[in-house]
């Protein structure tokens, strides 16, 4: 190749990767603004958390998923616990409104979440989490018992045997750095071009909620940030959660976990049934649905929740 072919080439891939640089701060801009933060903030280790709370009455902590924020628990289901109890939703580090953590995982997300309670005064609050939030409220449940009165598991990733679609095989496969800076250039134009398709996937066979993108939050993910943080969490669950299994039948609270029968993203059989047989004091119960019930069928959900009241 000629110095002048080699000069054109570098130019080019100057030229799309700053244009994806521009395009991924103008979306993170643009997310920010039609999903602004709404609740509070408090600096834990560190950490900058971003939070919501409403109503009065015993505490139920709700910790969302991967890729999501607290607006992925519906204003409809908020409105309902809040009627009898002190309802607080969090954004996980990395996610929604709060600061990223960096070399974290699922046991360290948990210890944070567990410094939130003290620090809110939390008294035994029900754990309620949905998807990759339910990893963090099992590692709560083993590693800090003392803080937690029951779990109720809305669809929860809690086995190590995950499906992960392209193109997110690709950017795990990268070396570290080259996933944070494809995270600032060209993960956020790919996000944009098949978000479509992946919140079809997340929520079938249900519809797509129509307000997600401001109402849930679902334009949120499309930051450089949370997509780096996403990528970390599930290049680290697999193996955290091999380690977690084995210590199921320690978890002394009780444990409740919901499941849409026709789950898409996790399989019921393994994240409920399997999970749920390793646990001495759990049930399983089902609902015919997907699993994004937290805003498709927020009364069931709340009635779930509830009955762990």
């Amino acid at each position: 190749m000629t110095r002048g072919k080699v000069a054109a080439t570098a130019l080019t891939i100057g030229t799309v990767l700053g244009a994806g640089y521009l395009f991924s701060a103008l979306a993170r801009r643009r997310s920010e603004r039609i999903a602004p933060a709404t609740g509070h903030f408090v600096t834990i280790d560190g950490v900058r958390l971003h939070y919501l709370e409403a109503g009065d009455g015993p505490p139920i902590l709700l910790i969302h998923g991967l890729g999501g924020q607290l607006r992925h628990f519906s204003y409809a289901l908020l409105e309902k616990l809040a009627r009898r109890h002190r309802v607080i939703m969090i954004d996980r580090p990395g996610a929604g409104h709060s600061a990223r953590m960096r070399g974290y995982g699922i046991a360290e997300h948990a210890a944070i979440v567990a410094r939130f309670i003290e620090t809110l005064a939390l008294d035994h609050p029900i754990i309620a989490a949905h998807s990759f939030g339910g990893a963090v409220a099992l590692s709560l449940a083993l590693d800090h018992p003392e803080l937690v009165g029951k779990l109720a598991l809305i669809a929860p990733l809690s086995q190590p045997d995950m499906v992960v679609q392209q193109p997110f095989k690709t950017f795990l496969a990268a070396p570290l750095w080259l996933r944070e800076m494809a995270c600032r250039t060209a993960a956020v134009p790919i996000g944009v071009a098949i978000r479509g398709r992946v919140h079809r996937a997340t929520f079938a066979p249900e519809a797509v909620a129509p307000d997600f993108d401001a109402e849930g939050g679902g334009l949120l993910v499309l930051r450089p940030e949370t997509l780096a943080a996403g990528f970390e969490e599930i290049s680290t669950a697999s193996t955290q959660l091999s380690r977690m299994v084995s210590r199921y039948p320690e978890i002394t609270v009780p444990v409740s976990i919901l499941f849409g029968r026709e789950d898409q993203v996790l399989d019921p059989a393994i994240h409920g049934e399997r999970t749920a047989l390793s646990i001495a004091h759990s049930r399983l119960a089902w609902i015919e649905g997907g699993h994004m019930l937290p805003v498709t069928q927020p009364d069931a959900v709340a009635r779930f929740i509830l009955e762990e009241s």
